[in-house]
């Protein structure tokens, strides 16, 4: 058995990426079964779905499978949890054994699971309510999902999961059997390997359970109506089907991973590219013809000044005049921010979000991250975060220092504290609802733990040992001196004030990303496999690009305007399209989803609100440090008495 370490160097080897698609590797040690060997069928949560006529969304909770008003047959000796990585537990996935029996290559047209299940009425009306939500059912077959056919894009793929049940007439009916259509691919001499499964549900009203595993399937004309004024028996039995194809074990993921249309992610990529080129262009000419005119005007004045010994009143008057815009603030414009121990917290914490996210988009766009591997996604964006603690600890101290702070004990004890507390805070209590409405999207206790002692075992140390590294090197040196005395700062005109700057800034940024985004907030509520990442690679950069450019573009007007408190406004006005991501949001929620209770609201606008935060400090910090270069450029290149 291969290790780890040679499993992904022969996926190097193998594959080489696109530069737009990112290629998923299954695992490189497939699954062989003779014929009559067992194959494992699990099963997962339940969670909403598409609804069927107006395509919105009812509810934000999912189910574990297991869950007592289902009444869901159960393998001898209770349900066993499938082990699952960090990310999937944190992602709602609960896994466990089922008592279906395939074997392989062996049909069944018609078996029962387990006796006939007696539904109560409170069972009844919450298994009717899931129905009218359009809940799907989630099976594992060979770790690949059971799918139905997708009728949204009309082509021949999946979309994981089969409803539990569908309304007709106004009345919800429940499917209780289930005809599973296994695709395989003979490997050799009496080898099989599991390329394909296909779940077709159906109401049974007057099926019956004969014993010894055996049942009458009924007739699908009679379907089960479940009665929520009274006892309801429901006999759940299935089918199983086998099927010869030609699919590939290494590309059978392939139905599950259909683009609903590569051109919207085409003509945004390019849109937003032709848009990036031409804010650049129009920024770097801006500020090359505006700055290399200043730059010259400022240093041929100051040789003037030296070399006129006589000092006439004319030369000096000419001086004065010719002396403005932002040269004026160079005895300023270095001075220490209001508040420099939060806003160092706040660049240590992005420095650290920023790496994480380039490089989770990197390894995914390798194909390190395969959906096979559930929660791979998940996992790997909590490790780095935490390993990238060090570059935290040390960007916030370097910065602190810069700025002049000398609580260092507090930015020390800040850094890796607050933003993540903020988050786990927040992470906490809506899981205190999802607990409440017992949904399987609770993350447990234990895992709730583990979380906190990764942050404080491993992240914590990493980064008060960064902080350490940060205070002992030497503050970064401005290339002008700081007055004593602070200067007046005259009146700004409109667009400069702070709230329009925000919000004209703040949209070009988002711009570069919102049709991304409404894919991945599809991916996140609608339960898909969100998969290109090199699309998503090329919006990072351009994002990064166009968060530089108008921040640099605001702080150059900024200090024309002798308004030297251009930190915080770097942060803020690239941070702004967080604002945009959740009003976004906000128009996902009143356009894709309609949910029917208080809870789910809460939930939708609190998750979103976490996420918006961390965009954030992540573009915040973008802004800031572009906007740091470029001013310590633009002062360096002048000669200042």
């Amino acid at each position: 058995m291969r290790s780890p370490v040679q499993n992904s160097l022969l996926s190097l080897l193998l594959l080489s990426p696109s530069p737009l698609l990112a290629f998923y590797l299954p695992g490189v040690a497939p699954t062989s079964y003779q014929s009559g060997a067992k194959v494992p069928l699990n099963v997962n949560h339940l969670t909403p779905s598409q609804s069927d006529t107006d395509g919105r969304l009812r509810s934000a909770f999912s189910f574990d499978y297991y869950h007592r008003a289902f009444h869901f047959c159960q393998p001898d000796g209770g349900p066993k949890s499938v082990s699952e990585s960090l990310g999937s537990i944190l992602f709602g996935d609960r896994i466990f054994t089922s008592p279906f029996e395939l074997k392989m290559m062996e049909n069944e047209p018609c078996k029962s699971l387990c006796a006939e299940q007696n539904f109560d009425q409170r069972s009844a009306k919450f298994v009717n309510r899931r129905i009218w939500q359009n809940f799907n059912l989630n099976w594992l077959i060979d770790g690949l999902p059971a799918g139905t056919p997708d009728n949204v894009t009309q082509t021949e793929s999946y979309s994981r999961g089969f409803q539990l049940g569908k309304v007709e007439e106004q009345q919800p009916i429940l499917n209780n059997h289930f005809d599973i259509l296994i695709d395989y691919h003979a490997v050799g001499n009496n080898n099989y390997r599991v390329v394909g499964v296909l779940v077709i549900p159906s109401s049974r009203g007057n099926s019956k359970n004969v014993g010894d595993g055996t049942a009458d399937c009924g007739d699908p004309a009679v379907p089960l109506v479940l009665n929520e004024g009274g006892e309801t028996s429901v006999t759940w039995t299935y089918g199983v089907y086998w099927r010869a194809s030609d699919t590939a074990w290494a590309t059978r993921w392939d139905t599950y991973l259909h683009v609903f249309d590569p051109r919207i992610h085409w003509l945004s990529l390019i849109g937003s590219a032709v848009f990036v080129v031409f804010l650049s262009l129009m920024v770097g000419a801006i500020l090359m013809r505006a700055l290399k005119k200043d730059i010259a005007r400022y240093n041929r004045l100051d040789s003037f000044i030296l070399d006129d010994l006589a000092g006439t009143g004319e030369s000096m008057e000419d001086g004065v005049q010719e002396d403005s815009g932002w040269k004026l603030v160079h005895g300023d414009v270095f001075r220490p921010p209001r508040n420099p121990l939060l806003l160092s917290v706040f660049l240590g914490n992005g420095a650290q979000l920023f790496v994480m996210t380039g490089t989770t988009i990197i390894f995914a766009l390798l194909g390190f991250l395969s959906p096979s591997n559930r929660g791979s996604l998940g996992t790997v964006m909590i490790l780095l975060y935490t390993l990238f603690g060090f570059i935290g600890g040390y960007v916030s101290a370097r910065m602190y220092k810069t700025f002049g702070g000398e609580a260092w004990k507090r930015n020390i004890a800040l850094t890796p504290v607050m933003v993540p507390g903020i988050v786990f805070a927040t992470f906490f209590l809506l899981d205190l609802f999802l607990w409440a409405k017992e949904s399987s999207g609770a993350v447990p206790f234990t895992t709730m733990i583990v979380i906190i002692g990764i942050w404080f075992v491993i992240s914590v140390p990493l980064s008060c040992a960064g902080s350490w590294i940060g205070f002992r090197q030497p503050a970064i040196a401005s290339p002008v001196h700081t007055n004593q005395i602070p200067r007046q700062i005259p009146p700004s005109t409109a667009y400069l004030r702070t709230i329009p700057s925000l919000l004209l800034v703040g949209v070009l940024p988002f711009g570069a990303i919102f049709v991304e985004l409404y894919f991945i907030m599809n991916s996140i509520w609608f339960n898909k496999v969100y998969y290109m990442f090199g699309f998503l690679f090329l919006c990072y950069g351009i994002m990064i690009i166009t968060c530089a450019a108008v921040t640099i573009l605001l702080v150059y007007f900024l200090l024309c305007s002798e308004n030297y408190h251009w930190q915080w406004r770097a942060f803020g006005t690239a941070g702004a399209s967080a604002g945009y991501v959740f009003a976004n949001a906000l128009l996902y929620w009143v356009s894709k989803i309609s949910f029917g209770n208080f809870t789910s609201g809460v939930l939708y606008v609190g998750y979103s609100a976490l996420l918006s935060f961390l965009f954030f400090v992540l573009t915040g910090t973008i802004g800031f440090f572009s906007s740091w270069m470029f001013v310590h450029k633009i002062y360096g290149s002048i000669k200042v008495d």
